[in-house]
């Protein structure tokens, strides 16, 4: 069973190793470091505990996370060593640590020498968990940088809001929406808003490949797979893509005082069209694990074939990372030879008949057919934006998001940029601009600091610690530094998240939403 807070990103992007994939040197550090505190040692929490060490000027001194074993490697790995972990820095879980630290505060005030308070934390909980994690913070008065998305429904994400706005003099707040911080886009947004190589934009069509197995691991057998747990697959996947497209159309350009370009519409269609028992194959039987499927060595989406083989990322290629490490998280506790024995024992667990409803809602079954699984989340999904021309000039535009699974590429994002005086295409490798007026082609090959989202999960990081950093050593207000480093306001990830809303009401609803009417309604004044 996977542990409760296990976070399942899954694989960034797809890209072949690159010669060129060499961070730069991480900032100088200050006298005093920023202290980091890492909930949840998952996935997302492991990569920004490297991205600290490697791209930063932070330092990693605690982590909470209920799984002992997990727990434990990430001490070793991210902040002691072999050396036994001092006071302050495990953690069970983020209660814990916040009534630790209203304990080591009034032991401070009393004159008593304890250990130095942390600065910052990164909460890579299950989405689900974010919204008390946050608001159980905000009063600690720390630096929160929260994975996307904020929380899983528009009430939570404006409760969070409301929790964390006192704290915006002081304290700097950043979203995991780290495809902002990739050199790509960054060089994409230049192009687009500083030098204005296309003119005005009229049209951007953008799409996510999920990528065929990447969607039945994550979003049919995995933590994602039902809206009533989780939230829909727009946003537990998607929001990211959203936030991109707001960030390109809506956002004013950086050093600009204009007021953000609001959208007038948006609609959305979409549905759950392939993994279903519907479409299961009828050689399948009834069969609901792979391992006792009388096709499985047939099926394509065989947990065999996906967790064990050699030809995907299977614990057969010698990889104990994802997906493997979702599946157990102590893989690297067996030995070697022990590994795939224990893996394909995993695979094997099944429910019976008489298995209660409740019972087998409430784990992943990793070797489950996909065909049988309880998933309702859209598989493929379109979302429709426009905006009107306002009355600071700025033309009309529109925008189509399309989100599909049944991909071979994996989180591969590619998207067409249609505008007044010429086109671009942009994928995670290459920038590629026509220029109608010259006639001319000219391809950019943005340089990729890391395979990490092209380059964002180390991006977000550096720039949120350095935010942290000139705040506690350097004098900056926090306000400055949210505007210069991290370059997203609350507001904003209020809006892309309220986005992601407003088009799950219109497709569901099969209607489209006048924005500033539905803002008005369902978010009002922030």
């Amino acid at each position: 069973m996977t542990p409760h807070n296990v976070q399942d990103e899954g694989p960034t992007d797809q890209l072949q190793d690159r010669s060129d994939l060499l961070p730069p040197p991480p900032p100088p550090k200050s006298a005093s470091p920023p202290r980091i505190l890492v909930i949840g040692a998952g996935s997302r929490g492991r990569t920004y505990a490297r991205a600290t060490l490697s791209s930063s000027n932070g330092v990693v001194v605690a982590v909470a996370e209920p799984d002992g074993y997990k727990r434990k490697q990430f001490g070793k790995n991210f902040i002691c060593g072999t050396e036994e972990p001092p006071e302050g820095s495990l953690f069970a879980d983020w209660r814990e640590f916040v009534a630790w630290e209203y304990a080591r505060r009034e032991r401070e005030k009393a004159g008593e020498t304890v250990p130095e308070c942390v600065d910052a934390a990164f909460v890579c909980v299950l989405d689900e968990m974010h919204h008390d994690v946050v608001v159980g913070l905000a009063p600690l008065g720390l630096h929160i940088m929260c994975e996307k998305p904020l929380a899983t429904t528009l009430g939570d994400c404006v409760n969070m809001y409301r929790a964390l706005a006192p704290h915006q003099k002081d304290k700097v707040f950043s979203i995991g929406h780290v495809l902002r911080y990739s050199p790509h886009n960054m060089m994409l947004r230049k192009l687009l808003l500083e030098d204005n190589v296309i003119g005005d934009i009229l049209s951007v069509v953008h799409t996510e490949p999920v990528g065929w197995w990447h969607f039945s691991h994550s979003y049919v057998r995995g933590n994602w797979r039902k809206e009533s747990t989780t939230a829909p697959s727009l946003l537990t996947k998607s929001c990211h893509d959203i936030d991109i497209i707001l960030w390109l159309l809506c956002s004013p350009p950086p050093g600009s005082n204009e007021a953000p370009h609001l959208p007038s519409t948006v609609s959305s269609s979409g549905a759950l069209q392939f993994f279903k028992k519907s479409r299961k194959p009828k050689a399948a039987g009834s069969a609901t694990n792979c391992l006792s499927c009388p096709i499985e060595q047939d099926c394509m989406y065989s947990s065999k074939r996906v967790y064990v083989g050699p030809k995907h990322q299977g614990i057969e290629t010698g990889n104990t990372h994802w997906p493997v490490s979702i599946v157990m998280p102590d893989i690297e506790s067996f030995s070697k030879d022990k590994r795939k024995e224990a893996l394909l024992a995993t695979l094997a667990e099944d429910y019976e008949a008489s298995t209660s409803k409740e019972e087998v809602e409430k784990r992943n079954w990793f070797g489950r057919c996909v065909f049988e699984s309880d998933n309702d989340v859209c598989d493929e999904q379109v979302v429709m934006m426009s905006w009107d021309e306002d009355s600071e000039g700025r033309g009309s535009k529109q925008a189509t998001f399309h989100m599909i699974a049944q991909t071979k590429k994996q989180c591969d994002r590619y998207s067409y940029i249609y505008g007044t005086e010429g086109e671009i295409y942009a994928d995670s490798r290459t920038i590629t601009i026509e220029d109608f007026r010259t006639g001319e082609t000219k391809t950019h090959k943005p340089r990729l600091e890391s395979l990490g989202h092209g380059g964002g999960d180390a991006g977000l990081t550096r720039q949120f610690i350095l935010a942290v950093d000139q705040v506690k050593n350097h004098g900056w207000a926090a306000e400055t530094a949210q505007s210069e480093y991290i370059g997203c306001s609350l507001e904003e990830i209020i809006r892309s998240h309220a986005m992601v809303f407003a088009a799950e009401e219109a497709r569901t609803g099969n209607k489209v939403i006048e924005w500033k009417e539905w803002w008005d309604k369902e978010v009002g004044q922030i």
